[in-house]
């Protein structure tokens, strides 16, 4: 087998839902991101992506006809694709724990299972109003769209918890009980505990809490309950 580091931890959740957040926070915590984004106009902390990670799985999206915001019915690895993610996995063998975190991977998450068979996992949601703002902010992407790719991911989130559990949290939580939940996840992942009052969650950096309520499908309302139900 090819070499890789001894645990691989992935940060599961879709777009504009904490993810950047979390990953950082547990960056704080000892997990190594490699070489990673940390600034863009819309996450001025960075969305701490690696983007050789983020690039392989644009390339497996655009193979099976679909693309970040257009969710393919499957999500198959070519030969090629697999051996490239080998190299990324190799080039970080000698590191303890690697995390990676690109939203993208909810929809290829068989492969990295299959390549990883011990792949630790975290995750997070926000709600579907908050994310459906920063989407058009960041995107342009139209309220029943954003909607749309809130559920297809969100669904395949609440999938994998329902396959296995792992820690999930959610985005709506304001700072003080977001971190002490984030403690408790770094707990159980045993990583180092974080001694610094300052932290990576800056609330002043959290935008677009979905103004006005408006009225959401049944579905998407109903997935939402599941996964605070489910949450830490």
């Amino acid at each position: 087998m090819t070499a890789q580091p001894r645990r691989v931890i992935a940060i599961l959740g879709m777009h504009r839902s904490g993810t950047s957040c979390l990953t950082g926070s547990l960056q704080e915590a000892g997990l190594e991101l490699g070489e990673h984004h940390t600034w863009n106009p819309y996450n001025r902390k960075g969305n701490r992506e690696n983007q050789d990670f983020v690039d392989l799985h644009d390339t497996i999206l655009a193979a099976n006809g679909g693309a970040w915001d257009n969710p393919p019915a499957t999500g198959e690895w070519s030969p090629d694709h697999r051996e490239r993610a080998r190299e990324l996995l190799a080039e970080y063998a000698d590191v303890e724990a690697l995390g990676f975190k690109d939203p993208r991977c909810l929809l290829l998450l068989a492969g990295w299972r299959e390549l990883v068979p011990g792949l630790e996992r975290v995750g997070i949601f926000r709600h579907p109003d908050a994310v459906a703002a920063s989407l058009a902010n960041r995107s342009q992407i139209p309220r029943e769209q954003a909607l749309s790719l809130w559920y297809a991911y969100n669904r395949l989130l609440f999938r994998e918890y329902r396959r296995q559990p792992f820690p999930l949290l959610c985005f709506d939580d304001g700072e003080e009980p977001f971190n002490r939940k984030v403690d408790a996840v770094i707990g159980r992942l045993q990583l180092r505990p974080v001694a610094s009052p300052a932290r990576f969650y800056d609330n002043s950096l959290k935008t677009h809490d979905g103004g006005m309520p408006l009225r959401l499908p049944w579905k998407v309302r109903y997935l939402y309950r599941r996964l605070r139900w489910a949450s830490l």
